[in-house]
């Protein structure tokens, strides 16, 4: 390793877009900072799917903040840092022992998933609600194929509960990757797991006060 790495700054952001899925629109949304607007993104998508993670956002009312948390790979085992940006540590321990904290406090649980997509771009899709249900019956039928096939998005479902109306994303497995689309998704997971090791460990660091996560949005339905 070369000095020069000792005062790299660690980038908070691994995926190059986060996307958060709107219902209202039924596309998934980023935040253009330069604009200072959410951009849209058009379906289809197709994408590899690298790694999930699981944490926690939200609107902290008393703080007048966003909520944010750690990601972990096990939600059963991994401690959970859930925090405000204003107000300070919220909960910290299982999920599920905190989850009624976190719930009061505004918070909600997120699927994080990073992909990469068909030009290598590493993204990252934050999905809560309904959206975790949809992607959690796709995966558990169908994530052994995700080394070797894309993941795409065609259409969305229109549901209902109650009187709210919500769509969600209908995911699908798509084409095989080739043997050069398998490398570049190789190299595309060795270079997020790295990135995401060195935000780890710079969260036990000097320079956690400088970690942050990108833009909450306070409108956000749970379905």
């Amino acid at each position: 390793m070369s000095r020069q790495k000792e005062f790299e700054r660690v980038s908070v952001k691994p995926a190059s877009m986060y996307l958060s899925w709107s219902s209202n629109d039924g596309k998934f949304k980023y935040w253009n900072k330069e604009a200072s607007k959410d951009e849209f993104v058009d379906l289809p998508m197709k994408f590899v799917v690298l790694m999930e993670r699981h944490t926690v956002k939200g609107w902290h009312d008393k703080s007048q903040s966003g909520i944010y948390s750690n990601e972990v790979k096990n939600i059963g085992s991994e401690q959970l840092e859930v925090k405000s940006f204003k107000g300070g540590v919220i909960a910290k321990g299982i999920y599920k022992e905190c989850k009624e904290v976190i719930q009061n406090a505004g918070g909600t649980y997120h699927k994080s998933i990073y992909a990469m997509l068909e030009d290598g771009t590493i993204i990252n899709l934050s999905i809560k609600g309904a959206c975790v249900k949809a992607w959690g019956d796709f995966s558990r039928d169908n994530s052994r194929s995700f080394t070797t096939k894309f993941v795409s998005i065609n259409g969305v479902s229109n549901e209902k509960k109650g009187s709210i109306k919500y769509t969600v994303p209908v995911f699908e497995l798509s084409d095989s990757l080739d043997a050069t689309q398998m490398r570049v998704a190789d190299d595309a997971y060795d270079r997020l797991d790295d990135s995401l090791n060195r935000v780890v460990n710079a969260l036990h660091s000097h320079e956690q006060e400088d970690l942050s996560i990108d833009e909450l949005e306070e409108d956000d339905i749970d379905f």
